[in-house]
């Protein structure tokens, strides 16, 4: 592992890509403090305590604690996100935009192009809708008015386009992809905040040390759950057939289709904790009403109806996002088109229906799983009495995002070294790729 973080550092280009990632999320960070003109922000800190459990809570995790600092940054880079779903939903329903998938890389640069569109679009939207929650709800507007109003718009959504275009621009020229380590980026910033209390409780005697090293073994036993979640796939064996052109022979060699566990990756959980967090979002806008005060009852993380509701929302998001992502039909009339065909299938529409079943018999272990990593922070909030802050980092969200975003840019690493260790690069070490599964 030394040798390995040796010659990361000792390779020109590799260590410059990594100091340019590591500056463009400096900034990012900078920006997450710098608040809007107009706002007392000692104010909002105090007003947005009892926020935590709702869905700006969320919003405030996603964006790295920025939405309760109102700062440039503090619709992050969810705006995009929104926008490239949308697209993508699109892409499974509108022709047009089936048409421009089908077109390769001039396909590509106009849904970029509609994608960043609809960024400032959805920007603009959600900064009005910040605007009038900070003047009208919190009241911590030093100067209501039009004059703020302008400003705050346009100081957030021009603080979404600098995100989005120094996410582009990591993606380009650093390490990893680069919206999704600014995601990262502004959940782990919590991390040295939650670590700090957990310590001092235990100075203090509030907690015990050995309660500690269970959570600690607790968090390792999740986390190698969690990888072996993102990496398990289902390989279907695909052959290709022999063609001969003149002297030369063409194709004949077998490969796979690799059917993820999780195919939809985080995205159900964002979808179900969502929707979950409507019910208890709209009855703080009630606080006299018994028929709200139920409902949070009901709807809060301690309840099991909450975990059973939230659960089920997480299978039903699992099979509907990956009937998005992956089209079993697209997939077989490609393989129709390039001569492949799994054996002891006939291709086409019986290929698409085999693709079609595996994936439904993959995607129900996974969706199961993946509700059990959700579920599991409240589980332990109650078991445990653990805060929130901490539990967000056994599971959920949080969990599931951080290590998809670490193997994907230790992935991107060792594909660097591996290529300079066969230049002859490396002269230490014996840099070997990550196994398949």
């Amino acid at each position: 592992m030394i040798d390995k973080i040796k010659a990361i550092f000792s390779i020109p280009d590799l260590r410059l890509k990594i100091f340019y990632t590591l500056s463009i999320l400096i900034v990012v960070r900078i920006g997450a403090h710098i608040p809007i003109p107009g706002v007392d922000v000692n104010a909002l800190a105090g007003a947005f305590d009892r926020l935590q459990d709702t869905i700006f809570g969320l919003f405030n995790m996603f964006v790295g604690g920025a939405f309760e600092k109102a700062s440039l940054f503090s619709l992050g880079i969810m705006p995009y996100i929104s926008s490239s779903i949308i697209i993508q939903l699109m892409g499974s329903v509108l022709p047009y935009f089936q048409r421009l998938q089908k077109e390769g890389e001039a396909g590509r640069k106009k849904i970029t192009q509609i994608t960043r569109y609809g960024t400032v679009l959805i920007a603009t939207m959600q900064s009005y809708g910040v605007t009038v929650f900070l003047e009208k709800e919190m009241q911590v507007v030093i100067n209501p008015g039009v004059l703020f109003v302008f400003t705050a718009i346009i100081s957030m959504v021009t603080g979404t386009i600098f995100l989005m275009w120094m996410g582009e621009k990591v993606t380009e020229q650093g390490i990893g992809n680069g919206i999704s380590l600014i995601i990262m980026v502004g959940i782990v910033s919590t991390l040295p905040f939650v670590l700090g209390n957990e310590a001092r409780a235990v100075i203090s005697g509030e907690r015990l040390f050995l309660s500690e090293l269970i959570l600690m073994g607790i968090m390792f036993i999740v986390i190698c759950f969690v990888v072996l979640l993102t990496q398990g796939t289902r390989k279907i064996p695909v052959q290709y057939a022999k063609r001969v052109v003149g002297r030369k022979v063409y194709g004949g060699q077998n490969t796979h289709i690799p059917l993820r566990v999780n195919t939809a990756g985080v995205m159900p959980i964002i979808f179900a904790q969502s929707i979950m967090f409507i019910p208890s979002t709209v009855s703080t806008f009630f606080p006299d009403s018994d028929f709200a005060s139920s409902i949070m009852v009901w709807f809060s993380f301690e309840h099991p109806v909450y975990w059973v509701f939230f659960g089920l929302m997480i299978i039903f998001f699992t099979y509907f996002y990956t009937a998005i992502a992956f089209d079993p039909i697209q997939v077989s009339s490609q393989m129709k088109q390039q001569g492949g065909f799994i054996p002891g299938v006939r291709p086409g529409k019986k290929t698409a229906e085999y693709i079609d079943n595996i994936l439904s018999k993959v995607t129900l272990p996974g969706s199961v799983a993946l509700a059990l990593v959700a579920i599991f922070p409240y589980i332990l909030m109650r078991a445990m009495d653990v805060g929130y802050d901490l539990a967000s980092f056994f599971g959920g969200t949080s969990l599931l995002i951080i290590v998809g975003v670490a193997l994907d840019t230790l992935q991107q690493l060792e594909s660097h070294l591996m290529m300079r260790h066969y230049d002859g690069f490396l002269t230490k070490g014996k840099i070997r790729g990550r196994r398949r599964m």
